[in-house]
């Protein structure tokens, strides 16, 4: 605690109300904009191509077979275990953890674009 008002003591910045108005420069709203947390979520396109990108270099799948609206088990073949290593690479690309609960229920490309598009901490 006392080194956190050690520094603070030494570090001062001026702090300034940012209230929107015509006069901003267009480069201030963006740099605002940049720091927005609400703006930095995945476009569905973006997940869209990176799930499929997944599925697509998955060793026992025929990237020709590949679609958004592909069942892992039925259209591609895959068993159980297959199910749950495709959904181990999601987690790793998107950099999230899914539980066990949610990834049970992921057995096509369309259920997993929905999870991880409306998954808050995806990226």
């Amino acid at each position: 605690m006392a080194l956190r008002a050690a520094v603070l003591r030494h570090i001062r910045l001026p702090v300034q109300t940012l209230t929107p108005n015509a006069s901003r420069a267009p480069s201030q709203l963006s740099l605002l904009r940049l720091f927005s947390s609400h703006d930095d979520h995945l476009t569905k396109e973006e997940v869209i191509d990176r799930v499929l990108d997944v599925v697509k270099s998955f060793p026992k799948v025929d990237p020709s077979k590949v679609t958004p609206d592909v069942h892992f088990q039925k259209d591609l073949g895959l068993d159980s275990l297959d199910n749950v290593e495709i959904v181990m690479a999601l987690e790793e690309e998107f950099k999230l953890e899914i539980p066990d609960k949610e990834a049970d229920k992921i057995d096509s490309c369309n259920l997993a674009i929905e999870y991880i598009y409306n998954h808050p901490m995806a990226g």
